[in-house]
């Protein structure tokens, strides 16, 4: 494996160059796609018709207290208070860097049609928070949300807030507008695990997959929960040689906006570029976004 020059992670926070975000208001037309990244695994994701947030995290800190625990080094691409009508809420997990309380009560207060998609195990929980339309789905499971097929699927990781593990279960999942030929995958926390490629033969063919890339050292520890930047790209692979010949795009999350684990904030996008380069795979594909930045789909 290629050694890297771990240079020490900037004294200072916000430092990371932004973008203004611009998704289209108040929703984009079924036919387009949108993702504009606010940081760690919050996407705002127009497609559909709709507009989706993934594990919304709006909090300064990823922590059971104030004053303790992770704290953001990037603000939110895009403020809570100036996101457009939100129609429907995913989460992947339970972990409090992807399920914030403060978050989920604001949104719910904000947004109280917005239906919730959550794993099993979690609906009360988020229920108990204000939201109203909660539904819980176990791996391969499917839902329909105004025209758009929302499914389950499966991750390799862990849940639990607190002492308690594995009360809940943990999911990616994939966003699909058939009749408009849309279709997203948001990878969720995740270990490298064989499963890729059936998730693209069930669920696919997509055009962008959202896959993490941060939080990853030690090896030993961190392995079967974080992939790291070239198991992401390994995954990636397995996705795009199900596609049949149609682009896949990349976009880099989990990283940069938490320090949660050994190594430097800034290096897993350097990696991500090295192995992306070592397997020879199309430069234009590959999206690691600014915070705040806003993907678009061009056909």
């Amino acid at each position: 494996m290629a050694t890297y020059d771990r240079r020490p992670d900037p004294t200072r926070r916000g430092t990371l160059p932004t973008a203004e975000p611009t998704p289209i208001r108040p929703r984009a037309p079924r036919d387009a796609l949108t993702l504009t990244w606010v940081g760690h695994s919050t996407f705002l994701i127009q497609i559909g018709g709709l507009n989706v947030l993934t594990d919304p995290m709006w909090s300064d800190r990823a922590s059971p207290v104030r004053g303790a625990g992770p704290r953001r080094f990037m603000a939110p691409g895009i403020a809570l208070a100036d996101l457009p009508a939100v129609d429907l809420v995913v989460q992947s997990h339970d972990h409090y860097d992807h399920l914030d309380l403060p978050t989920v009560h604001a949104l719910a207060v904000r947004f109280p049609d917005a239906e919730w998609l959550v794993p099993l195990g979690l609906a009360d929980w988020i229920s108990r928070r204000g939201a109203h339309r909660v539904q819980e789905l176990d791996w391969w499971d499917e839902r329909t949300v105004a025209g758009l097929r929302v499914g389950a699927v499966p991750s390799q990781h862990f849940s639990g807030r607190g002492p308690k593990r594995n009360g809940a279960l943990w999911c990616g999942w994939t966003l699909a507008a058939a009749d408009v030929h849309r279709a997203v995958y948001f990878v969720g926390d995740t270990g490298y695990f064989p499963d890729f490629g059936e998730i693209a033969e069930r669920r696919g063919p997509f055009e962008a997959v959202l896959m993490p890339i941060g939080a990853y050292d030690p090896r030993w520890f961190m392995r079967p929960a974080h992939v790291d930047p070239e198991e992401a790209v390994r995954a990636y692979r397995e996705l795009a040689n199900r596609q049949a010949g149609r682009p896949l795009a990349f976009v880099a999350m989990h990283w940069g906006t938490f320090k949660l684990t050994e190594e430097p904030l800034l290096e897993p996008p350097e990696r991500l570029r090295r192995a992306w380069r070592d397997a020879a795979l199309p430069e234009p594909l590959l999206n690691v976004l600014r915070h705040g930045e806003t993907w678009t789909t061009h056909d």
